[in-house]
């Protein structure tokens, strides 16, 4: 059975990843909206990494939270 999240940054998290996943693992910065505190968070995780395309910066999922199950 799936961890429970703890509070509403980590359910925010939880539907970020979601999202990502959606679009296919990656999405530009500047097109998400959400806060820059959740996604502290899941670059805390190590779940996200910030990739320079050198026209923008890409949100990506690592390979470790891509296989793991969504929260």
């Amino acid at each position: 059975m799936p961890k429970s999240p703890k509070n509403c940054s980590d359910l925010t998290a939880a539907s970020l990843l979601l999202l990502l996943r959606r679009y296919g693992g990656s999405a530009p910065l500047h097109s998400i909206n959400f806060s820059r505190t959740v996604i502290q968070s899941l670059l805390d995780k190590k779940l996200v990494r910030v990739q320079n395309t050198k026209s923008g910066f890409l949100l990506t999922i690592t390979e470790d939270s891509d296989k793991s199950p969504s929260n």
